[in-house]
């Protein structure tokens, strides 16, 4: 049986949810309810749509721009088996992935879930932290609370340890 997500909806280009031209995948579901969080429609677990990978891989690819895609929320780590599924066939095709998490990496490894670990895997940066409301900063890039890191995961997993991203470093 292939492998769905029940999404929120999508946005087919953005430039603001991660390095360069992006499609955006918002998972319904979230557990942190955070104040003042952005997307706070998403929180049930119960709307959404509940849609196929395969087709989330179709339009993904109709867009010769998009380079990279991004998963935002909701919380894409209460459906770490269906966006690990995507992330693989995406990384198939060269995309970049970008995923945001109001878990912390540390809280996400502490998990030892091989779905988890399996999108983190596959992730090349990783936006974790829950919005805090009292550290907003509308400066800060792609991210809305001075408390969330920008996590390079290629570098992470050479390093062993947090290696924060770098802008300078992603080839647009």
């Amino acid at each position: 049986m292939e492998q769905e997500i029940r999404v929120a909806g999508v946005i087919r280009e953005s430039i603001v949810d991660g390095p360069g031209i992006r499609f955006v995948v918002f998972c319904q579901g979230c557990p942190h309810h955070c104040e003042g969080c952005h997307n706070p429609a998403t929180h049930p677990f119960e709307g959404g749509i509940m849609t196929p990978v395969s087709k989330l891989v179709q339009q993904i690819r109709k867009n010769p721009l998009v380079k990279g895609v991004t998963f935002s929320g909701g919380e894409p780590f209460c459906q770490c088996a269906g966006f690990a599924s995507l992330a693989e066939q995406l990384k198939d095709f060269g995309y970049h992935i970008t995923v945001f998490t109001g878990y912390t990496y540390e809280e996400l490894l502490a998990r030892e879930d091989s779905d988890t670990n399996r999108l983190l895997s596959l992730t090349d940066l990783l936006i974790d932290g829950r919005f805090e409301l009292d550290q907003k900063d509308l400066r800060l890039q792609y991210r809305g609370s001075t408390n969330q890191r920008l996590i390079d995961m290629d570098k992470t997993r050479s390093s062993g340890s947090v290696v924060l991203w770098k802008d300078e470093n992603y080839q647009y």
